[in-house]
């Protein structure tokens, strides 16, 4: 298996690729990938930066020099204390992607076990995602468990 490693800034453009594999498959509704032009520089920015509150792992294709096989990215971020985690830190998984060619590997998994070796660097007691029905077992067996949170949403902009 490939190793993981650190996505650079020359990966953003596949590391965008693999994000809208992700969103495909939980929403093939509206596959359009216009809007990978305007996030490539922040990205492209955030990748550059170590030491900031975004991480993306990556796993190269074995097969296919040049592209990547998996993504899993995540952030962190400060809420107020509370018991349990009175420092705030929480940590929140995103965009976990696997090339439909390359899945049934380990890497998701891989990329999972760095972010969470990177969320515990960063002091993160609390880590949080949203999973689709096919990913469950995978975050279930890393111990992550469903909450009963009702999540809400406003966009403050049309998309």
């Amino acid at each position: 298996m490939s190793s993981v490693r650190r996505a650079l800034p020359e990966d953003a453009a596949e590391v965008l690729r693999l994000r809208q594999v992700m969103i495909d498959s939980m929403s093939p509704v509206d596959s359009s990938t216009a809007w990978h032009a305007e996030s490539l520089p922040a990205l492209r920015e955030r990748l550059s930066d170590p030491d900031g509150d975004f991480a993306a792992f990556v796993v190269d294709h074995p097969e296919r020099p040049g592209t990547l096989a998996a993504l899993v990215a995540g952030t962190v971020e400060y809420r107020i204390g509370r018991a349990g985690n009175p420092n705030g830190t929480i940590g929140f998984v995103f965009s976990v992607a696997t090339d439909p060619d390359a899945r049934r590997r380990g890497y998701a998994r891989a990329g999972m076990d760095a972010l969470l070796t990177w969320f515990r660097a960063r002091g993160a007691v609390q880590i949080q995602l949203t999973a689709s029905a096919d990913a469950a077992p995978l975050y279930a067996s890393l111990g992550f468990r469903p909450k009963p949170d009702p999540l809400m949403e406003l966009l403050l902009r049309d998309a």
